[in-house]
């Protein structure tokens, strides 16, 4: 009877579909029913094949057995004598298939008694090779090694199937491998790959499985751990400071592109090779290995999304973690492509819609703090206000993000009155030819930061400065468009048309700040005829040029372009009238002594008040504090 214990598995039809040539190297290999000259006084052809079989396995299966000899205890097989363990391994197999011969009514022959024995002795052996190697191997079969060597597949496949010609080809075949790749981590993955398809082929692919998947799942964690990421409870990220989730964020951000590509890339790789016999295998043994770490990988940004405070300065942490996982998407699916890995796919897809949610409340919070903006204090000089300066730095750097927003904000409704959308947002957005959805929302944010200015405008007494300041604010707006990535999403003609709002702003400055200068003098010099009109008009020309360089005088405007553009408008109008004025009548006037005193400015002397223009002579940050205080991260890129 068989010893207690033995298994049935060895000779169960589905062991032999481990791999498809086993019948036909058993044909091959076991003699024909003629040569032992067979008939019913002699030895069946079965009994022959197990007699024959036991006679050449025995003695190197006894060798390597730990429990009789010091030396099987000490040496390592594969590590000791190469071509010895193809020898093992092929007698192994050799002995599985001659079991499944002989059962067939021989089933409690001493035979099989003894060959039974014989396989449990080759399996705890080779139990021990497959530890070892994977155990000392740990460096050359890191993920990195394996998955940057994943190019020498063809050695590898080349040696795979040692045991199905003589011994001199396998070693042959052997040496000629490994002289060519020379490659630590491709010969442990190559002696692997040996074990494990013996080892299933007999029975033992369980044992093998709890081997393999201890080992390599401890890789895997430490591998993850080592990375910065670590598992969080809901709470826990609730509870953090923003300061904490953003170098854990970083953490993760570091650790996603490796985790991929290499981490669990590479085990992908390793467990297809090892267990390539057998799909359901390399299946479930990827799986296990894998899943606890994928799964606190892609489910952190979940945790982050749901449970930490919606607000805009986080946003971009939130963005770069989508761009991780979208742009890795590929790699993901392609990785986790088992049913068995299904979930871990659905989780990484979970994060992109917790983040995407994430993004979107965030900017919904930020076009509520535009609004709610409170400050009524006026900026002097009429500068640019630090709302424009923390939206459009907020926007430019959100426009660095235009893809990842496109995918967020793809399904976003479009704006109920498409006319309002042409009129205010400046760029046609019709049912034929719809704006996409990024461009709507950015159009829409800068519209409500205008609106917003438009209104701190009319805290300025003077006219004149509220203009002033609309100018300086929307040319910093378009100058922020032009040279960023919102220029590719608001387009040209956006560009152009809020390029014309900014000159009507300056025009009507220039009207209303400097008009009561240019009115004093008259157009044609030469029909002002008498002295006292000429005296006149230079008193009224001194005194409203006085009034108005000393109140523009405090006036800035930081961008050259324009501040350049009014005054050559304000020297058109102001310093040619009055030097065609001075030289029609001024030499006069200083001839008279009377009259030399009205003459006060050369027109040399209007130029260069003009030309000192705009550079502000108060401290121009005065009254510039917002209510609107976004986090230094708005204007921080990451």
């Amino acid at each position: 009877m068989p010893r207690k214990g033995m298994r049935s598995l060895f000779f169960s039809p589905k062991v032999s579909t481990s791999t498809d040539s086993s019948t036909s190297s058993s044909i091959s290999y076991f003699p024909s029913p003629s040569r032992f000259g067979f008939s019913p006084s002699k030895p069946s052809f079965s009994e022959s094949v197990m007699n024959r079989t036991l006679e050449m396995a025995e003695p190197i299966i006894m060798k390597w057995n730990p429990e009789t000899t010091t030396f099987a205890k000490v040496t390592s097989l594969f590590y000791d004598n190469r071509k010895e363990a193809i020898v093992f391994i092929k007698w192994v197999k050799n002995l599985q298939k001659a079991m499944q011969l002989f059962i067939t009514g021989n089933s409690s022959s001493e035979k099989l008694v003894r060959a039974q024995n014989l396989m449990q002795i080759a399996m705890k052996r080779l139990q021990k090779e497959f530890y070892q190697i994977l155990s000392m191997n740990r460096a050359h079969l890191d993920p990195e090694s394996v998955s940057t060597r994943s190019s020498s597949t063809s050695f590898l496949s080349s040696i795979s199937d040692y045991g199905e010609e003589d011994d001199d080809e396998d070693t042959r075949i052997v040496n000629e491998s490994i002289t060519e790749v020379e490659d630590a981590s491709s010969i442990a993955m190559a002696d692997l790959k040996l074990i494990a398809d013996c080892m299933i082929s007999c029975g033992y692919a369980k044992e093998c499985l709890k081997i393999y998947t201890i080992i390599r799942k401890s890789i895997v964690d430490e591998g993850i751990y080592k990375l910065g990421v670590e598992k969080f409870s809901a709470s826990q990220v609730h509870k953090m400071d923003w300061n904490a989730l953003e170098l854990r964020i970083n953490h993760w951000l570091n650790a996603v592109r490796t985790a991929v590509k290499t981490l669990f890339n590479g085990e992908r790789i390793l467990s297809d090779h090892v267990f390539a016999s057998s799909d359901s295998i390399r299946e479930s043994c990827f799986t296990v290995i894998t899943k606890e770490g994928a799964m606190i990988l892609f489910g952190f940004p979940e945790n982050v999304a749901k449970n930490s405070k919606k607000s805009p300065e986080k946003v971009f942490r939130i963005l770069d973690m989508y761009t991780g996982i979208s742009n890795h998407w590929p790699e993901i699916d392609s990785i986790f492509s088992f049913d068995s890995t299904t979930n871990i796919k659905s989780q990484a897809l979970t994060s992109l819609v917790r983040l995407g949610e994430y993004v979107r409340t965030a900017l919904n919070a930020f076009e509520s703090e535009i609004q709610k903006d409170s400050s009524k204090l006026h900026v002097a000089g009429a500068e640019i206000h630090i709302l424009t300066t923390d939206v459009m730095n907020y926007l430019s750097i959100l426009s660095d993000y235009s893809n990842i927003l496109s995918d967020i904000l793809a399904d976003s409704p479009p704006p109920a009155n498409n006319s309002v959308t042409e009129s205010y947002f400046g760029f046609t957005d019709s049912d034929d030819s719809p704006a996409p959805p990024i461009t709507r929302k950015i159009a829409w944010l800068i519209l409500v930061l205008l609106c917003k200015l438009d209104a701190k405008a009319r805290y300025y007494k003077d006219v004149s400065f509220s203009y002033l300041f609309l100018a300086n604010n929307l040319q910093y707006v378009v100058e922020k468009v032009r040279t960023s990535n919102l220029k590719y999403l608001l387009g040209d003609e956006w560009l152009s048309k809020h390029d014309s709002k900014v000159q009507q702003f300056a025009t009507n400055y220039e009207r209303l700040g400097w008009s009561h200068v240019t009115n004093t003098l008259p157009e044609d010099p030469t029909a002002v005829r008498t002295p006292e009109q000429v005296k006149e008009i230079f008193k009224k020309f001194n005194s409203s040029f006085d009034q108005a360089y000393r109140k523009q005088s405090v006036c800035v405007v930081l961008d050259s372009k324009l501040r350049d553009a009014i005054k050559v408008r304000l020297a058109r109008k102001i310093f040619r009238g009055y030097q065609k004025f001075y030289n029609a009548h001024g030499v006069a006037m200083q001839r008279d002594r009377n009259s030399a005193a009205v003459v006060r400015f050369a027109p040399e002397d209007v130029g260069h008040r003009l030309s000192d223009l705009f550079f502000g002579t108060v401290d121009s940050g005065s009254g510039s504090h917002s209510s609107f205080d976004p986090s230094s991260s708005h204007s921080r890129r990451p």
